[in-house]
């Protein structure tokens, strides 16, 4: 009789968990073709439900991996928020009508609705097209860490051992895979397995609020179905959601007694199905007619206590992201956003230490950077929620929310709930110095949107765009006004200064290979006219091919851009700066002192061997 044998691999990186954080992880390291594999304990993917709201920051990042275009076209885009208070005849009356987006910067100014199984398939396939597919029905049953210092110590090694289980493995065939990882991506939501297998703790309170969800297609009077609406009434609140194809998303504030069983005290929720939460739904939305047309298609509850994770890492080699590491309530609509974040903020820290490029150091920033964002989102959940909540303002009760204290934190937190400010503090990748270079540039943010005109053909560029996910740091070089002779020479001096062994440029560059650096792509953008400027006589490391080289300059038709420059606060000296293959502004230093490159990127990167 033959002796089973337990098949043995290795792999770069395992994602357990195929939601969309996970998603976002494993398509985001299949783009750097990083070997990664992912596993999900479902058979299949989420048809119906779940997540839906998508933050400009990020369709931003969807725009970043070449995955944008698709989820807008088949997105709803919700540009307004409309505010129902209390009327005087009891029932609901439309107080105002807000932009949804107050972000001044975002490159889309709305918000975007499209259901979790639809996001999830625009990873599936995108991934698909890389060689990367879910493997599904499949769970880990247990996970150790190394404890030899070296062997953690080694980019090139495997110190996390698993055990995977084939739960519909045919008869025959082995159920059980032993894998060697260098890094692992527990990205299995709120119930974790990879959390609970390190005891991290889940660091919060129980929220005092219960919610209720359900999609339908609706008949209804109500006159802002295809706006985002925030509903206070004298018998709750709600949120009212447009979707795609005539679909409507209803959040409805449950009390305590709607699901409490008086036997026990605790919450029971069998109390409480789709036809009571349509029941609540009507009487918050009185006098306005709610019918759902073909049945509720979907519902839920969410009991969610605003919780997030005492440490999102394990030795740098076991991570925890999205609802595995933080849980809030909904109405925010900052969850999945959040969790795809968390993912992209990992991704490329992995890819360029798998690569051996990156000290542990920038490894940790992914914890200091996102545990910090998460403890904000529960700060700024807790005000939503409360103020959302609460009971409105009425001549019964001189303690409600008044209608114009809810709007004010509408858009006081415009920034947050878009994405657009979030902020990193200083680390080993973020350098925290001369920000008055680029006082519209704030280190530690996003990098903004601005077009710019390509020199060589005045084709206009979204800058966003040139800076795709592709795991390189981008160079930007304002080199001023490049038709000055003083300015010409100085932006010479700084490409002489790069020219040494310990420059950065050099230091990092990998032996033998083309003039396009794996780490990093120089992009120049100059001041100066389309009509007489030559792209050519920009020193030739300022244009490693002729596509590089742009101007602050409007295009043809005069429409937009020539402003730039005056946008991103950058005075006629011109700067340098770095941005993060996150898209994220690193460090800006002027063009006299690139030295100060040299130390930003000694702080994380490895010198090729």
């Amino acid at each position: 009789m033959p002796v089973s044998t337990v098949p043995y691999s290795e792999v770069d990186v395992l994602v357990i968990g195929a939601g969309p954080a996970g998603l976002m992880c494993a398509n985001a390291l299949a783009n750097a073709r990083v070997n990664v594999r992912i596993i999900d304990k479902r058979a299949a993917k989420v048809a119906a439900g779940q997540a839906d709201g998508i933050s400009p920051r990020t369709i931003e990042v969807f725009q970043s991996y070449g995955i944008g275009e698709r989820l807008i076209r088949e997105s709803v885009q919700v540009h307004q928020a409309a505010f129902y208070n209390p009327s005087s005849s009891g029932g609901i009356e439309l107080t105002s009508r807000t932009p949804d987006v107050t972000a001044p910067s975002a490159r889309y100014p709305f918000e975007m609705a499209l259901h979790q199984g639809a996001i999830e398939s625009i990873f599936l396939d995108s991934m698909k097209a890389l060689g990367v597919e879910v493997e599904r029905s499949t769970v880990p049953t247990s996970i150790e860490i190394s404890k030899d210092e070296n062997e953690l110590a080694d980019s090139a090694s495997y110190p996390v051992r698993l055990a995977l289980q084939r739960l519909d493995a045919p008869e025959g065939q082995p159920q059980e895979e032993i894998v060697h990882a260098k890094y692992v991506v527990g990205a299995d939501g709120a119930h974790s397995w990879v959390r609970k297998q390190f005891d991290i703790a889940m660091e919060g309170e129980q929220s005092d609020f219960i919610w209720g969800v359900l999609d339908m297609v609706p008949e209804t009077d109500f006159p802002d179905v295809r706006n985002k609406s925030l509903v206070h009434s004298n018998y709750g609140s709600a949120l009212l959601v447009p979707r795609e194809q005539d679909r409507l998303r209803v959040y409805i504030q449950l009390e305590d007694k709607d699901l409490i069983d008086p036997a026990t005290g605790r919450v029971d929720k069998e109390r409480v199905g789709p036809e009571e939460l349509l029941a609540v739904a009507r009487r918050t939305l009185h006098p306005f007619k709610l019918i759902p047309t073909t049945g509720i298609l979907w519902w839920t509850l969410y009991i969610i206590g605003q919780r997030v994770a005492s440490n999102f890492s394990i030795k740098n080699r076991v991570f925890i992201v999205g609802d595995a590491c933080h849980t809030h309530s909904p109405k925010a609509g900052q969850g999945m956003n959040a969790s795809m974040n968390d993912a992209h903020n990992l991704a490329w820290k992995i890819a360029l230490s798998v690569r051996g490029w990156a000290e542990p150091s920038l490894l940790s920033t992914y914890e200091s950077e996102r545990r910090k964002y998460a403890l904000d989102l529960i700060a700024f959940d807790k005000v939503f929620s409360t103020l959302f909540s609460g009971k409105p303002l009425t001549e019964e009760n001189s303690d409600g929310v008044a209608p114009e204290q809810f709007m004010k934190a509408f858009q006081k937190f415009g920034g947050f709930t878009s994405g657009i400010g979030v902020h990193y503090d200083p680390s080993v990748a973020v350098l925290d110095k001369n920000q008055e270079l680029a006082s519209g540039l704030v280190i530690g943010e996003r990098f903004p949107p601005y077009k710019f005109i390509r020199a060589a053909d005045a084709w206009p560029f979204e800058i966003q765009d040139i800076l795709p996910s592709d795991f390189r740091f981008k160079l930007l070089v304002f080199t001023g006004d490049f038709s000055d002779p003083l300015q010409q020479a100085k932006v010479k001096s700084m490409v002489a200064n790069t020219q040494i062994p310990e420059s950065f440029i050099n230091r990092y560059a990998t032996p033998g290979k083309s003039s396009e650096s794996p780490r990093l792509d120089i992009i120049t953008i100059s001041k100066g006219r389309k009509e007489g400027f030559e792209f050519l006589q920009v020193p030739t490391l300022l244009r490693s091919h002729w596509s590089k080289v742009f101007i602050d300059d409007t295009d043809i038709t005069g429409s937009f851009g020539g402003k730039g420059y005056s946008y991103y606060g950058i005075g006629p000296e011109g700067a340098l700066v770095v941005v993060r293959p996150d898209g994220y502004v690193g460090a800006i230093a002027p063009l006299d002192h690139v030295e100060e490159l040299d130390a930003y990127f000694a702080s994380f990167m490895k010198i090729p061997a």
